[in-house]
């Protein structure tokens, strides 16, 4: 089915490079409509699908997948798990979600908002390619990689076009500059792009699922173990709802160069259009990324970010039945986010919230405070309550800044976050003699 839009070019610069974006203005109703139901829209040229046989299988699968018959739906909704109950609530009347395993996080804390099964390690499917997206947005941003480089297509990552997995469908034995596989492994979910990438940073994929492991390890992703960068099916291939969680807010927090790449909804590369697989992109304006999933053993997953005013929340739904239910599923679980959840700042910066004791110092105490802005996400309606715990044993000398504590936030008895505190002047270290005799007034008590 050829999808009518009219789109307009525009110039964007991402990581200091002039790159071509696409922005659409209008679209019709019946490709949202296809996103939402099939989850994916495949190469649809047919001047490219008679010349590139690579091309034909997806163009027929596309066309398979046109009028998805009402007994796929039936099969569909009687493979439906039935509904996941929260296990965890910061707020009242979580949904239940028919899902293996799904989790609501809030973006400026990473506190867990709600969650079931979160640390169940499952086969996340095409999921894994946030990690390798992940790794080449930060050899950009180090230097390591260019986004004009050249990556060469081997044997190994070229995609046969057999209709079965996604594909980017770079030409075997050509050439793709690193921004365009970044592209095509986003938003074409592209298996061969993902290999390219691995082989041109590590040798084999082999090789760069050490690098995937070393840096999941760093985030503090501990029910991950990856074995390839494309998420294809392996028994010893898995992570959880909250590290993919974990994994996504370290791509919007250290990624920002290259982070608007996860909301565009389509790219065209080797006269292939391909639209993103995420459905939400095209009905729900707050939501800008992040990635898609779905193997028959992984079933239907989408991690999900949205932002709304002052608050961005993220949240994974992994092992659901089809396409349409990660979709309303992530609409449910956000909705109940926002509806349910409020922006607080408990404490303003530059306050002095208590007094620490100091040992052998010109001064008894320092006073501490936050050193940065604290905004929490909190239950809507409810009183937030601090509680500060002090470092023991502090001795000068104290420079300004270091931490000497922290305050930790509750709500109706349930932790909110915690933020430490810092001394908020320098203190130096007393004399000789005045320290003696504070050893003095410390032995006898006094």
């Amino acid at each position: 089915m050829c999808v009518t839009e009219k789109i307009k070019a525009r110039s964007a610069t991402i990581g200091g490079q002039s790159i071509n974006t696409m922005q659409t203005k209008t679209f019709s109703i019946l490709p949202v409509l296809f996103a939402m139901t099939v989850g994916a829209w495949m190469p649809s040229s047919a001047s490219f699908a008679a010349s590139h046989p690579a091309a034909k299988s997806a163009a027929a699968k596309s066309a398979a997948q046109k009028k998805p018959s009402a007994n796929k739906k039936a099969v569909a909704a009687a493979n439906a798990l039935p509904p996941l109950a929260a296990q965890t609530a910061l707020a009242d009347n979580p949904p239940a979600l028919p899902a293996k395993a799904w989790l609501l996080m809030d973006f400026d804390s990473g506190e867990v908002l709600a969650s079931a099964n979160a640390d169940e390690a499952l086969p996340p499917a095409s999921l894994t390619k946030m990690m390798t997206s992940y790794l080449v947005e930060q050899a950009l941003g180090s230097g390591k990689l260019k986004p004009t480089d050249l990556v060469s297509v081997s044997q190994n990552a070229w995609c046969r076009g057999s209709g079965t997995e996604s594909c980017m469908y770079l030409p075997l034995n050509s050439q793709a500059t690193v921004i365009d596989i970044l592209r095509g492994i986003i938003i074409q979910s592209g298996n061969d792009a993902s290999k390219a990438i691995a082989e041109h940073m590590a040798g084999s994929e082999e090789g760069f699922a050490k690098l995937m492991n070393a840096e999941a390890q760093r985030l503090g992703m501990t029910h991950t173990h990856f074995v390839n960068p494309t998420g294809l099916p392996d028994p010893a291939h898995k992570s959880s709802a909250r590290d993919l969680a974990i994994l996504a807010r370290a791509i919007i927090r250290d990624s920002a160069n290259y982070y608007a790449l996860y909301a565009e909804r389509d790219f065209k590369y080797n006269g292939i259009k391909q639209g993103n697989r995420n459905a939400l992109l095209y009905t729900d304006p707050s939501v800008d990324g992040l990635k898609t999933g779905h193997t028959q053993e992984a079933g239907y997953c989408l991690v999900t970010s949205s932002k709304r005013n002052d608050m961005r929340l993220i949240s994974v739904i992994l092992n659901t039945h089809s396409a349409q239910a990660r979709a309303d599923q992530t609409r449910t679980l956000l909705g109940w986010g926002f509806s349910s959840f409020e922006k607080a700042s408990p404490i303003q910066p530059n306050t002095t919230v208590a007094q620490a004791k100091l040992s052998f110092g010109k001064a008894d105490t320092v006073g501490a405070g936050l050193g940065a802005p604290w905004l929490l996400t909190v239950p809507r309606g409810q009183q937030v309550q601090t509680q500060v715990a002090l470092n023991p044993g502090l001795e000068a000398p104290v420079a300004k800044g270091t931490v000497i504590g922290k305050v930790v936030a509750t709500a109706n008895g349930k932790p909110m976050g915690e933020a430490p505190l810092v001394a908020q002047a320098d203190v130096e270290r007393a004399g000789l003699l005045l320290r003696a005799w504070q050893h003095l007034t410390q032995l006898f008590g006094k």
